[in-house]
C-alpha cells in the first residue's frame, strides 16, 4: 500500500499537574464542574468568589461508604471495581481515575462527567455520582453485571434475533443521544456496550463523546478507538452522528462474525500494521455481511451503516423501523442466555 497523507496521528500532551485545577478548600474545579469527597455539583465557571463545597445531603452517596469487592476492569490511567454499598448491600461499578494524566485524558475525564451528570435514558448506564479525594477522581456507576459485547464475543458469534434485540436497544440509545442531547458518542465498539441478566443492553464510556451545541452536529477533532472510527473520521474530514452509525454497524458485524470484519489478505492472525488497517477502512470498499451466512435483511442492515459516504448512511430513527428488526420482533429472544453465570464474590 502507499502512504496515504491523510490520515493523521495526534501526539499526546504533557502531564497535567492536578494542583491547577484544586481550590483553596481542595475542591478539583474545571469549568463548571466542582468535585470533592462528598461529591459532584455544577457551578458558573465565571464566578470569581471560592465556590462553597460540596455537602452531604439526606440520602447521598458517600465515598467512604463504599467497601472494594473486587477489580473488574483496568485501563491505561485508571481501574473499575466492583464495590458494595456498606449499609445497603447494594453493589456499584466505581471508575478510578489517577489525575497525573495527559491533558487530554483529563479532559475526556471531566467531559464524561459533564455528560453522565445530566443522561437520563435507560439504553445509557446510570451515573450515581463521582468524588475527588486525594488526587482521584472516582466515578459511581450501574453495575452491568453480563459484561460488554466485547466478553461475549469473545465466547461465540452472536446469532441474529439476538443481535435484533441488542441493535434495537443501541439504537435508542443513539436516537436519545443524537437527538435529545445532540452528542456524538464517538467510541461505539463492543467493549462499550455493556449488558446484563435482565438483557438490558446499555452505552457507556462517554469519556471521547463530542457535545454538540450546534444543530449541524458536526465534529473535526480526532479521538476515539481507531480501528471502529467511520472514513471520514480516520481521514481527519468533518463528521456528524452518522459516524456512529458505521461504529455500531463495524460492531454488530464484528459480534455476527465472531472476529474484526476486516482482515489483513493471507494473515488470520490480525493486523501486524496498524496504519495498514487504517488505510484499508479510508480507501477499500467497506467490509459486507456474507449473504450465505446470514438473511438478506441482516445483510441490508449492516450495509445500511457502513456506507462510505456519511450521507447515504441511514439515521438510528430510520434503522429503528429496518425490515431486520421487524424480522425478529415477535420472537422470544433472551438476550440473558448468552451470559455465563457471574458472582459478585472475590
Amino acid at each position: 500500500m502507499t502512504k496515504n497523507p491523510k490520515l493523521r496521528v495526534t501526539v499526546p500532551r504533557q502531564e497535567t499537574q492536578i494542583s491547577d485545577f484544586l481550590t483553596a478548600s481542595g475542591t478539583f474545579q474545571d469549568g463548571d464542574i466542582l468535585l470533592n469527597r462528598s461529591g459532584l455539583r455544577l457551578a458558573n465557571p465565571s464566578a470569581a468568589a471560592e465556590p462553597t463545597p460540596t455537602a452531604a445531603s439526606d440520602g447521598q452517596m458517600l465515598l467512604e461508604d463504599l467497601e472494594t469487592v473486587k477489580v473488574i476492569g483496568k485501563g491505561s490511567s485508571g481501574v473499575v471495581q466492583l464495590v458494595r454499598h456498606k449499609w445497603t448491600n447494594q453493589i456499584f461499578a466505581l471508575k478510578i481515575i489517577q489525575m497525573n494524566i495527559q491533558e487530554t485524558v483529563r479532559r475526556q475525564i471531566v467531559q464524561e462527567l459533564r455528560i453522565n451528570q445530566s443522561a437520563q435514558c435507560q439504553y445509557v448506564v446510570v451515573y450515581y455520582d463521582a468524588f475527588y479525594n486525594n488526587g482521584v477522581i472516582s466515578i459511581l456507576l450501574e453495575y452491568m453485571d453480563g459484561g460488554s459485547l466485547a466478553d461475549i464475543v469473545r465466547r461465540s458469534q452472536v446469532p441474529e434475533p439476538y443481535l435484533a434485540v441488542i441493535s434495537k436497544q443501541v439504537l435508542q440509545g443513539l436516537i436519545y443521544l443524537h437527538h435529545n442531547r445532540h452528542i456524538i458518542h464517538r467510541d461505539i465498539k463492543p467493549s462499550n456496550l455493556l449488558v446484563n441478566h435482565n438483557g438490558d443492553v446499555k452505552i457507556s464510556d462517554f469519556g471521547v463523546s463530542a457535545d454538540l451545541a450546534n444543530s449541524m452536529g458536526q465534529r473535526d477533532t480526532f479521538v476515539g478507538t481507531c480501528t471502529y472510527m467511520s472514513p471520514e473520521r480516520i481521514s481527519g474530514s468533518t463528521y456528524g452522528f452518522d459516524s456512529d452509525i458505521w461504529s455500531l454497524g463495524l460492531t454488530l458485524l464484528e459480534c455476527a462474525l465472531g472476529r474484526f470484519p476486516y482482515q489483513p489478505p493471507g494473515n488470520e492472525e490480525g493486523w501486524s500494521n496498524f496504519y495498514e488497517l487504517l488505510q484499508t477502512i479510508v480507501e477499500q470498499p467497506p467490509p459486507v455481511a456474507p449473504p450465505g451466512r446470514f438473511s438478506p435483511e441482516f445483510c441490508s442492515f449492516i450495509a445500511a451503516c457502513m456506507q462510505k459516504e456519511p450521507r447515504e448512511r441511514m439515521s438510528a430513527a430510520d434503522l429503528l423501523n429496518h425490515p431486520f428488526l421487524r424480522r425478529y420482533e415477535n420472537e422470544e429472544v433472551n438476550l440473558a442466555s448468552l451470559i455465563p453465570e457471574m458472582s459478585t464474590s472475590t
